[in-house]
């Protein structure tokens, strides 16, 4: 990963438009001016030139590999400063990047997650393109907007904060929580996260346990740890569930946190936890690069999906497709815990857990993780019309019939345990942008819908940061022709899942 790094070609001064253009070790980014509108309602566009589409460059031969670097030339102070170096940069990058493609504002609508400790926001934030409306844009053919680039940039693929290393980059909540409570600092110096916290999870959020639904959020208000987890869950858990929990709380190394010259963290580490990521079963926004892709500039972001209702899912890992939670368990930390690469994992210090008991036990935990309530929905999952809303069951006729959403989301748990390729290369060439070549991701799984209005961002990078987003996006990719009034309404019936 070392020789991908980014080379800083523009100076201080320039800073506001390194999102537009910036030349890394990979060759030529861009991303398109055109993107850089003012918050807008749907209907409206932008006013500005687009630019010639330009073919993207091929990865340099020192980033076409299959492993990571294992021998590493230079010293932990060394690396430390370049990396330090360029993180105001590559922040900057970053920001003017979300800036161009989003609008970030906080507008929060009157409904709360499932912890009542925070607002789901609301709206389309994905930026139009020049020259088209929404409802344009919904039944115009794949090919017209290939050709004239109209496919909004915030519909493409999310590009990490640091694409050349990627690895995990955990919000500022998080990383408070674990400094105070343990010690451990999950604070990166070549990057943080990117996204304000408004547009993340509420924190912390609530624990449902499938085995004692009588007591609702089991959480307390607080974050689990290894410090605290015992004296939570005494007296609710078994004792095999309680041992797989503690397994879940306890550090292994991992890719950017360990003891080694390439770390990212100030201090050698003991690594991070599942639940660092998958905070109290759920999930903070954390994210990191698909483990499943080479060479490193085709990688794609991963948003931390949520834990919660995994007794009832099939299959498991966007990509790897694994068949179990026990699967899952043993596999992720030679996986998504070490970017694919068991050569580097056996250097900085893989956790191997036993099949039969430990990973076992880990798994019968995470089966405990339960769906928030949904008082709304009826025994099959779907909502009992004597208490939705017109709005609502509307939205879940559409959801049901002209959207199409059941066909991979089926009720009562909103998902078809199959895998499904958008085929988004229909809709734009691919470019390389802040070190990502943005290719289609081809088959990625069907996430299930149950609580998704405690989820965001949503899809599988977290690029559509509202319900709002998610729904556009779908009547874009499928060219469904839905109204701005229909699109209201599916939101309003996710948000009762």
């Amino acid at each position: 990963m070392t020789s991908g790094r980014l080379k800083a070609t523009v100076a201080a001064a320039a800073l506001g438009l390194m999102a537009a253009w910036t030349v890394s070790g990979n060759g030529q980014d861009r991303e398109r001016p055109d993107q850089a509108q003012t918050p807008r309602s749907r209907g409206q566009s932008a006013q500005q030139s687009r630019p010639e589409p330009k073919k993207p460059p091929k990865p340099a031969a020192d980033d076409a590999k299959t492993y990571m670097p294992i021998v590493i030339d230079e010293d932990f102070e060394t690396i430390r400063k370049k990396d330090m170096e360029k993180r105001d940069q590559l922040q900057q990058r970053q920001q003017t990047l979300l800036e161009r493609r989003y609008d970030l504002s906080d507008r929060a609508s009157d409904v709360k997650m499932s912890g009542g400790r925070k607002q789901v926001q609301e709206g389309v934030r994905v930026k139009l393109p020049e020259g088209v409306t929404w409802e344009e844009l919904s039944t115009m053919p794949a090919a017209e907007i290939r050709e004239k680039g109209l496919f909004p940039m915030g519909f493409r693929p999310l590009p990490h904060a640091n694409h050349p290393v990627g690895g995990q980059v955990f919000p500022e909540q998080q990383i408070k929580a674990i400094k105070e409570a343990e010690s451990r600092d999950l604070q990166r110096f070549d990057i943080a996260f990117d996204y304000p916290e408004h547009l993340t999870p509420e924190f912390p959020p609530p624990i449902f346990l499938s085995q004692r639904p009588d007591l609702g959020d089991v959480s307390q208000g607080k974050v689990l740890t290894i410090k605290n987890y015992y004296a939570l869950m005494k007296g609710i858990l078994t004792p095999v569930q309680m041992e797989g929990l503690r397994l879940l709380l306890t550090p292994f190394p991992q890719q950017q946190f360990n003891q080694t010259e390439d770390r990212k963290v100030a201090e050698a580490s003991l690594g991070v936890t599942c639940l660092d990521c998958h905070v109290n079963g759920h999930t903070n926004a954390a994210f990191h690069l698909t483990p499943d892709v080479r060479p490193q500039t085709h990688r794609f972001r991963l948003d931390t999906v949520s834990l919660r209702g995994m007794f009832n899912q099939q299959i498991h890992g966007s990509k790897r497709s694994l068949r179990s939670v026990e699967d899952f368990t043993e596999f992720e930390q030679r996986t998504a815990y070490f970017d694919g690469d068991h050569v580097t994992a056996a250097k900085k210090g893989v956790h191997l857990p036993d099949r039969a008991s430990q990973v076992a036990m880990m798994a019968q935990m995470q089966n405990m993780l339960d769906f928030p309530p949904a008082p709304k929905l009826d025994l099959y999952g779907r909502l009992d019309p004597k208490q939705a809303t017109e709005q609502e069951l509307m939205g879940e006729k559409l959801f049901f019939g002209k959207a199409r959403c059941a066909e991979c989301h089926k009720p009562p748990f909103y998902l078809d345990h199959q895998m499904h390729d958008l085929q988004l290369g229909r809709f734009y060439e691919p470019e390389m942008i802040s070190g990502h070549f943005d290719i289609p991701g081809g088959p990625i799984k069907t996430f299930t819908l149950r609580g998704i209005k405690d989820s965001p961002p949503y899809l599988h990078d977290g690029r559509l940061l509202t319900l709002d987003d998610t729904v556009a996006f779908f009547n874009v990719v499928q060219q469904l022709g839905l109204s701005e009034e229909e699109q209201s309404a599916i939101v309003a019936f996710l948000r009762c899942l």
